[in-house]
């Protein structure tokens, strides 16, 4: 469904992206800015299950998505919102207070912003985070706080944009989350017209149309199995039929969110003779919290995940908003996160910190391993040939101190050049436990067990901190590109834990 009308997917190619798809059928405001997942030119509305209400209206990138992942499913472009004499809410604000220039990038912001539109929980998320800045006002969190849904920005979107909400929450005076529009790029107007647009809009009136489905059930996943050219794009319909589907081809490409997929298909022109879908099987969407552990499905989105756990897990509350962009978590997955293996993801140092262990499903059962276990090299691990990973399993109870530091050449939706993560228990002044993940030093995400090592027994004090510090220095094997160099990169470990301190050193001693 596209725009409230049935169209066909077939002839498409398996590889043929919901960008290009829609406008071969003449939906042109989607725009191909960056074909990767950066600038959000392409954004369009999916219908997907919900959190605060059955059907949730979410922003995805058509540009990485291929088509075919959408059978059955329901899509809302920029031209189904709206007409030029009837113009939706959103359209309306960013008419009227300038958030328009040359056009180009205006139906992404549009989409992106209209998912927010219709969140019905913007103002229950308003108030978390206002709790969350009053109760913490740092980065990193101490004793299990809770940090809001999105504590600081985009660059692209917040950047200068002071205003009567700089306290760090980023939410407008109606629950707005500037986040939503991070990976938004516009080039024409600084960003302050699209933020008071975003700020100016109320609610959904009653008869809203998209307000209303948002009250139906999702649409259901559709089996799928699409050819041509020699290609396949296939989607079981349940966890049992993948694993045979992958017993029979090892060679198929996996994918979830296709974030990652979806940019070596258009920059690098790969194609696969055979793709597997798993993002909407139900057995790798589960979420439990039990007294002893948390378990999250390997295909809940980024997004998902961050809003169903409410800052349980503040580590990983702290990641979230640090991880791309809101367009990209809500497509990508902590499966997918890890299973590509890349030395500078953003999830695997943080559930290194956690201690967290993974369950891999074959079609002969499963196993769990722990995570620090997992990766063999560089994008190897040990999953073997028709494995899949099925959910992400954190043992409590949690470390009560934790910090996620990432640097990069921006604050936000970049790549890594190191990224730290730290979960320490320390008591009575003194670390009596250490857990501490690094990204970007070695080919593989590693635990820093030599500094691990050296903090245990000892107190939390600066004499300590500087002194260890230099034991993180020499973590990892780091090279030199052109993200950072190797002295960088070691120098930055260094005053990561430099800046822990800086930022817990008050609360552990009260």
């Amino acid at each position: 469904m596209v725009n409230g009308e049935s169209m066909p997917i077939s002839p498409a190619a398996p590889a043929t992206t919901v960008l290009d798809f829609l406008r071969q059928w003449g939906f042109t405001g989607s725009k191909e800015g960056c074909a990767e997942g950066e600038c959000g030119a392409c954004s369009v509305l999916v219908a997907r299950p919900g959190i605060a209400t059955p059907t949730e209206w979410v922003a995805v990138n058509a540009c990485l998505i291929p088509v075919a992942a959408l059978d059955g499913q329901e899509i809302v472009t920029a031209e189904g919102l709206g007409t030029p004499k009837a113009l939706h809410p959103v359209q309306y604000e960013m008419a009227v207070r300038g958030g328009s220039q040359c056009g180009y990038c205006t139906p992404g912001f549009i989409c992106s912003m209209a998912a927010e539109y219709y969140r019905a929980d913007r103002n229950e998320q308003l108030s978390i985070a206002m709790e969350s800045v009053a109760a913490n006002g740092v980065t990193a969190r101490f004793d299990g706080a809770a940090n809001g849904s999105a504590v600081g920005a985009a660059d692209s979107v917040s950047a200068g944009s002071g205003g009567a909400h700089d306290d760090g929450s980023e939410h407008g005076p109606n629950g707005f989350d500037l986040h939503a529009l991070s990976g938004n790029l516009c080039r024409c107007t600084g960003y302050r017209p699209i933020r008071d647009a975003a700020y100016a809009l109320g609610d959904p009136a009653a008869d809203d149309p998209l307000g209303q489905r948002r009250e139906g059930a999702p649409p259901e996943p559709v089996p799928t199995v699409l050819e041509r050219d020699g290609q396949t794009f296939a989607r079981p319909a349940t966890l049992a039929e993948a694993l045979e589907l992958l017993r029979a081809r090892p060679d198929a490409v996996v994918v979830a969110g296709s974030t990652d997929w979806g940019v070596e298909v258009n920059i690098g022109g790969r194609r696969a003779e055979y793709v597997v879908a798993i993002d909407r099987l139900p057995e790798l969407r589960g979420l439990r919290v039990e007294p002893d552990r948390i378990e999250i499905g390997a295909a809940l989105t980024l997004t998902e995940i961050e809003r169903s756990l409410r800052g349980t897990v503040p580590l990983l509350a702290e990641l979230f908003p640090q991880f791309a962009s809101r367009l990209i978590r809500n497509g990508a997955t902590l499966g997918g996160n890890l299973g590509t293996g890349s030395p500078i993801g953003d999830a695997p140092p943080a559930l290194l910190a956690l201690g967290a262990s993974l369950v891999l499903s074959g079609a002969d059962g499963e196993r769990e391993v722990a995570l620090a276990e997992y990766f063999t090299g560089y994008r190897r691990s040990v999953l073997r040939p028709g494995e899949l990973i099925r959910a992400i399993r954190i043992p409590r109870p949690l470390a009560p101190v934790t910090g996620f530091h990432k640097i990069a050449k921006r604050r936000f939706d970049d790549i890594s050049s190191v990224a730290v993560a730290f979960a320490l228990d320390i008591r009575d002044g003194v670390v009596r436990s250490a857990r501490i993940g690094l990204g970007g030093v070695a080919a593989t995400p590693i635990r820093a067990y030599e500094t691990e090592a050296a903090l245990i027994g000892l107190p939390w004090s600066r004499e300590t901190v500087e002194a260890v510090a230099r034991v993180l220095e020499g973590e990892g094997t780091p090279m030199s590109d052109h993200r950072a160099s190797a002295e960088y990169r070691g120098a930055m470990l260094g005053q990561s834990l430099l800046k822990l301190f800086a930022q817990t050193h008050e609360e552990v001693s009260a």
